[in-house]
């Protein structure tokens, strides 16, 4: 997968564009080892939690509880506006500063509210504490974790709070600069809170976005596998189908005329030995195209319009008399379209063998006006009657040709003569499709 920091040197216009320095900084082994330490705490906290929330509230009370239990007179220049507390009462709003700070992550609101309660009460009484900076934790907490609605009342009440404080403190200090101090340190932790939480979102994006793009590439190359299973199904349906129906009929002709006429009989067989040399190297054709080796043999070229007049004597072999009529410039076609239409002959002639039988009238016409080009083989039926189809069941030779023809936008139509017989008629579309208007300018 490429990386997310990858540099596109597209973006510069096409041309060959330097990295950018951040690029080189992400290379450096001491980027790289903290990337992995980051990516094992990370594990870790999600296995285990709690210990991450045990160390910040133990942090918390080590920085700023154990000074205030080592020194509680607090600042000199504020001491007379203080209130001294027993070390018990020290203790207690610590405690009810730091502990909620265990739930910061599972429940922010609650803590900054618990936290924020504490802080008033403890203003009420005229204590100052180091331990107070659990209030900027608390509401970093409620921005990385929270409900982001109920940020704008806790940074209001938070807001209220410091005004408080500066108030309080004012002839001590002056009030403009305490609100500047107190409202900057407030701001830094909302801040640096939200910055955090968008960038844990754009990576939650950006993984997302890979995983998606990862199942989309399952996806095509699994669609990819279907559709070539599915081509070389209907190709290796062409050839066998075909050259079989071919075989078994000339087979059938000859075991009848052997005893009659033994050259006729001599003549089927080495029809039969043409066809089955034929169907095999197409078949040695189609497995050369599957092979993904690079010392592959040369592969004899895709049969085209101009090949139909071996299929048709072929055909006639089998004992059909095939009746050709074409029309327009046929060889100027894409190659792709002349073996369509190949295809679409040679099937539908199949299909004449084997449901009309030897005794039968087939005419053949491609004919091309235009954009628009058709093909139509129409068949007299068996002598007897009427050619036996299945009426409600579509096999996959039809389907293989509705699918080729689809391919042109055309469509193939397929069924009774008016006179008996069967007719197969494709129409195709061979013009350009138009580009979509409205492009960027």
């Amino acid at each position: 997968m490429t990386p997310v920091n990858s540099y596109d040197s597209t973006l510069g216009g096409g041309q060959d564009t330097a990295l950018p320095p951040a690029d080189a900084l992400s290379g450096h082994p001491l980027v790289a080892r903290a990337a992995r330490i980051g990516q094992r705490t990370r594990q870790a906290d999600r296995n285990r939690p709690w210990v991450l929330d045990t160390a910040v509230v133990t942090w918390v009370f080590l920085m700023f509880c154990v000074p205030d239990l080592v020194d509680s007179d607090g600042p000199h220049h504020i001491h007379a506006m203080i209130t001294r507390l027993p070390l018990a009462g020290t203790l207690a709003l610590q405690a009810g500063l730091v502990l909620p700070l265990l739930w910061r992550r599972r429940a922010p609101t609650v803590t900054f509210t618990l936290v924020l309660t504490v802080f008033l009460v403890q203003l009420s009484l005229g204590v100052l504490l180091r331990a107070d900076a659990a209030l900027l934790v608390a509401v970093y907490s409620l921005a990385l974790h929270g409900r982001l609605r109920h940020l704008p009342w806790a940074v209001a009440a938070m807001a209220g709070t410091l005004s408080l404080v500066a108030v309080r403190y004012s002839s001590a200090v002056s009030a403009p600069d305490a609100l500047f101090f107190l409202f900057s340190t407030a701001t830094a932790a909302v801040a640096l809170g939200l910055a955090v939480r968008i960038r844990r979102a754009q990576l939650a994006g950006l993984r997302e976005r890979a995983a998606r793009l990862e199942t989309e590439r399952d996806q095509r190359s699994r669609l990819a596998a279907i559709t070539e299973r599915t081509r070389v199904a209907r190709e290796m349906h062409d050839i066998i189908g075909h050259n079989l129906s071919v075989i078994i009929t000339l087979a059938d002709g000859g075991a009848y005329a052997a005893e009659a006429t033994p050259e006729r009989g001599k003549e089927a067989l080495l029809l039969i030995g043409s066809t089955g040399r034929r169907a095999l190297g197409e078949l040695r054709r189609m497995l050369g195209v599957l092979r993904e080796q690079s010392d592959a043999p040369q592969l004899n070229p895709q049969p085209v319009i101009a090949d139909l007049d071996a299929l048709y004597t072929r055909i006639r072999a089998a004992g059909p008399r095939v009746v050709y009529h074409s029309g327009g410039d046929l060889d100027t076609l894409d190659p792709a379209v002349q073996l369509m239409v190949y295809r679409i002959v040679q099937e539908a002639l199949t299909n004449t063998l084997k449901h009309a039988g030897p005794d039968t009238r087939a005419d053949v016409a491609v004919s091309l006006d235009g954009a628009r080009l058709r093909v139509r083989v129409r068949d007299t039926g068996p002598p007897g009657g009427p050619a036996q189809r299945p009426p409600h069941t579509e096999g996959h030779g039809l389907s293989g040709m509705r699918e080729r023809a689809a391919l042109y936008g055309g469509q193939v139509v397929a069924g009774p003569g008016p006179g008996g017989g069967w007719t197969v008629e494709a129409v195709l579309n061979l013009a350009p499709v138009p580009e979509p208007s409205g492009g960027p300018t």
